[in-house]
């Protein structure tokens, strides 16, 4: 884990924070999303049809999303920042699906730091990858606001 002071952040712009741990998906945590967001499409909770038409359940895209913050938290440690908080997405990409069972990770790239409303925004490009396959579950450019 990198950890800096915010007033080392803009000297990091176009740094390669790192991976994250793996992270298992399995179906539980799925069927937990499924219920959270009231999102229960056969393709993540009904196993039995999932298998026969296409190999198995797949992770809600949005599941995959929601986990990038619990992944960033190993990589970048700002100690005098106050609060972090979402701030948005200017562009998400879900490129392949998440089996059932997969395990993913993240890599973050910290592309820029802008001042904003009395804090910073940090833009980064983060990729989830999928345990053995080529293709990245996601990539996406991902806005977060720190403040003292």
């Amino acid at each position: 884990m990198l950890t800096v002071d915010m007033a080392d952040l803009p000297a990091l712009a176009g740094r390669d924070l790192g991976y994250s741990d793996w992270m298992v998906v399995d179906q539980g945590r799925i069927n937990a999303f499924a219920d959270a967001t009231a999102d229960h499409q056969w393709i993540h909770v009904d196993v039995p049809r999932a298998t026969w038409e296409l190999g198995g359940t797949i992770a809600h895209g949005f599941l995959t999303l929601s986990l990038l913050a619990a992944m960033s938290y190993g990589l970048l440690e700002i100690r005098d920042a106050a609060k972090s908080v979402n701030y948005g997405f200017n562009k998400i990409r879900f490129l392949a699906p998440v089996p059932a069972g997969s395990r993913i990770r993240s890599r973050q790239v910290l592309d820029k730091v802008e001042e904003k409303g009395g804090g910073l925004v940090l833009t980064s490009t983060v990729t989830v990858e999928i345990e053995g396959q080529d293709r990245p579950a996601l990539v996406a450019e991902w806005l977060t606001a720190v403040y003292r």
